[in-house]
């Protein structure tokens, strides 16, 4: 998506990489490698009390735009949320619409002048809005209905892609300037989230990814993973591709799981053995991807993947226990400053939510 530039794998033989700095035996020490980047601080939009933010995307260091939702648990309170980073800080966006925006999950920024979002609405159908850092307005897009759902959108100059389900099957809205037309499949399952040509979702059984071309949304092939489900992608280029999500098993999920495209078939990465969920994923262009997500056994600590080369490395913010567990939900890479942003949610004992947003940059700028 202009998203994420927008919107894994050599593991030591040692458990975990911490902070970035791989851990070996003093048996087989080699000189430590200063990583690319690491953890540099952690923020806030600031939004109201029970906050969390659900995405993010870079036009560039001076203007990133997030969104998600506040009030989480009051039913009537509740509504979407939009922050705008401009070089020097965080405010919110007004959204102008009567029926307003319920929880916002994906963003998509053309350029500062052009951003869009997708959620849900309060008056029970999907929320598609466009807008600056003025504000936010509704589009009304002709044959939505109750119970459509989107969980995913890409903007582009020209066009926008939405992912989402009707009626328990895959579904993709694309359009721009009232000229929208929905591709419905046969393939059962839902989209959360779509980059350029892929969209990816799951069956409810398994990991599922669909290609739109040609006016045709088709079902890709890929390995054998039950239980397994994709929250978002990155596409790098035609031959460079990662997909992000988990496994399910008998207690929840039981694992990480990253599907890589090659250009003509999806393998399934060998990640870092972690209980880690992976939520995010987002590119430099250039062959390296950041994945973000949460690891609880590790809750306090920010938590990211790196991937560059078929190697996979831990990236870890510095504990801070006492505010909680920390989930990133969705991570851009920052276009000219080589770093990425994580955005999320913390949660504390008393199970109150606070927006969060995480900052990864190269060591020589701590």
């Amino acid at each position: 998506m202009t998203r994420r530039l927008r919107r894994r794998a050599l593991f030591l033989c040692v458990a975990t990489i911490v902070s970035g700095l791989p851990v070996v035996s003093a048996a087989h020490a080699e000189p430590a490698r200063l990583p690319i980047e690491s953890w540099q601080r952690s923020t806030s939009v600031r939004l109201s009390a029970d906050s969390s933010l659900t995405d993010v995307d870079a036009v560039s260091a001076d203007e990133v735009w997030a969104v998600g939702q506040q009030q989480i648990w009051d039913v009537w309170e509740s509504r979407g949320a939009i922050g705008r980073w401009n070089g020097t800080g965080w405010s919110e966006v007004p959204v102008r619409d009567a029926t307003a925006a319920g929880p916002l999950r994906s963003v998509s920024a053309v350029s500062a002048s052009q951003v869009w979002t997708v959620g849900d609405g309060h008056d029970g159908l999907p929320y598609l809005g466009r807008g600056d850092a003025s504000g936010f307005d509704r589009v009304r897009v002709p044959g939505m209905r109750a119970g459509d759902w989107f969980g995913g959108i890409d903007a582009r100059a020209g066009k926008v892609v939405a992912a989402g389900s009707r009626d328990g099957k895959a579904l993709l809205l694309t359009g721009q300037d009232g000229k929208w037309t929905f591709h419905q499949t046969q393939q059962k399952g839902a989209l959360y989230a779509v980059d350029g040509s892929f969209a990816v979702g799951d069956t409810g059984k398994a990991p599922l990814i669909m290609r739109y071309a040609d006016g045709e949304l088709t079902s890709m092939e890929l390995p054998s993973v039950p239980g397994g489900y994709l929250r978002d992608i990155y596409v790098d280029s035609a031959k460079r591709a990662v997909a992000v999500g988990g496994v399910y098993g008998e207690l929840g999920v039981s694992e990480p799981l990253a599907l890589v495209w090659n250009g003509k078939r999806w393998t399934r990465a060998d990640l870092p053995k972690s209980r880690a969920r992976l939520y995010g994923v987002t590119g430099d262009g250039k062959g390296r991807f950041w994945v973000s997500g949460y690891d609880p056994d590790h809750d306090g600590e920010a938590f990211l993947l790196r991937n560059e080369k078929k190697q996979w490395e831990v990236i870890r913010g510095g504990p801070e226990k006492a505010r909680g567990s920390v989930r990133l939900q969705a991570v851009t890479y920052l276009p000219g400053k080589g770093g990425v942003w994580a955005v999320g949610h913390v949660v504390d004992a008393a199970e109150r939510y606070s927006d969060i947003v995480e900052s990864f940059g190269r060591s020589s700028a701590k």
